[in-house]
């Protein structure tokens, strides 16, 4: 037999070793290159490392986008917690807590919200603008007394016209807004406490200069009047519908009591309107990513704020949360309930409705609460 061997790669027929790889096969494609041969793409040997920084030299740092943004985002959020911490040096204190008789701790929070007719933060000709009168000494009046009350169930702004009757430690029965003039925020915190039964968390007074400054620093507020106002006394004159009112409109719209027949009763209505606009605007993100409004909002609001010396940073962050969720679709809107328009509170309905919200049980007043006071028909 002839000891030649077939021409091409048939070693494994007769036992050799596998074939080359490297080998071209006559019945298919070529073979993949070898894998200890250099990648192709590389550099030359001396080139290899000329772009890497050499030993011991310092990195250059390139400053990029992404940090940019970084340090502004820091920035914005300093400007955020910066302007607070401003106002709050603005913010006038008062003792408001009576020493002794209060009710006992309860759960949930109620606020005294009082809008009262100081001047304070109006320039002379400001106050004659407005229609205010120049400041007449004293402790002046309270055209505004609402209980805000947060806690499990809805928050429930509550208003008290000026003008009820009830007992006044020390002095009597009479209307509840002497109670200021008589003996200033602590004793109308005790005449509230003692005609209520709800203790008073947190005292808070706002004067005429701060609600057109706030109204003003967030490019105005929705009322909605369902007739033509006209009052000399408060300055008023606005037509009938939904419009934008400004600040000075606002304060005017919420002081006008003339033109109703209900008077207080319907005026109580009104400031309750103004402030659920302020908070729906208060609220909106634009107040917080338009800087120069930021500032105007916090710098309105602290100019012309009094709040107790007990109220701290925190707990006036949740009162405004709190007014907000009042104002809101599911929270309660309701004037403390009357036997009349003569504003005597209905003897039964109105204490069945202070102990809800003693108990934070809010969630049960339901027909209780109407806007005006008196019973549903």
């Amino acid at each position: 037999m002839s000891d030649e061997r077939p021409q091409g790669n048939y070693g494994w027929l007769y036992g050799d070793d596998e074939p080359t790889r490297s080998a071209p096969r006559a019945d298919g494609p070529p073979p993949p290159p070898r894998s200890d041969l250099p990648p192709p793409n590389l550099p030359p040997p001396g080139q290899r490392n000329a772009g890497a920084t050499p030993p011991g030299k310092p990195r250059k740092k390139r400053f990029g986008a992404r940090r940019i943004v970084l340090l502004l985002v820091v920035a914005w959020i300093v400007f955020l917690v910066a302007v607070p911490i401003w106002a709050w040096g603005k913010i006038a204190k008062v003792d408001a807590s009576p020493a002794s008789g209060r009710p006992d701790d309860q759960p949930g929070t109620t606020y005294l919200l009082v809008g009262s007719d100081s001047r304070r933060g109006l320039t002379k000709e400001e106050q004659k603008q407005l229609s205010t009168g120049g400041d007449s000494g004293g402790r002046g009046r309270t055209d505004t007394i609402m209980l805000l009350h947060t806690g499990s169930g809805p928050s429930i702004l509550l208003s008290i016209p000026r003008d009820s009757l009830v007992d006044i430690p020390g002095y009597g029965r009479g209307k509840i807004n002497a109670a200021y003039a008589y003996g200033g925020a602590k004793l109308l915190v005790r005449t509230i406490e003692g005609n209520t039964g709800i203790k008073v968390d947190d005292y808070i007074e706002v004067g005429f200069g701060g609600l057109v400054k706030v109204v003003d620093s967030l490019g105005g507020v929705e009322i909605c009047p369902k007739e033509d106002l006209k009052d000399k006394d408060s300055g008023l004159d606005v037509k009938k519908g939904c419009q934008t009112a400004d600040g000075a409109t606002a304060l005017a719209y919420s002081r006008n009591r003339h033109s109703y027949a209900t008077q207080d009763i319907q005026r109580v209505q009104s400031q309750r309107e103004v402030l659920g606009s302020i908070a729906a605007e208060a609220k909106s993100p634009w107040t917080v990513l338009n800087p120069i409004r930021y500032v105007r909002v916090a710098k309105g609001a602290s100019g012309s704020l009094t709040i107790g010396d007990d109220v701290s940073p925190l707990a006036l962050g949740k009162f405004a949360l709190a007014l907000s969720a009042a104002m809101g679709g599911k929270g309660l809107s309701c004037t403390v309930p009357l036997q009349d328009f003569a504003v005597n509170w209905d003897a039964n309905r109105a204490p069945k409705m202070f102990d809800y919200i003693k108990q934070d049980r809010t969630d049960r007043i339901g027909s209780l609460c109407t806007k005006d006071g008196l019973p549903k028909r």
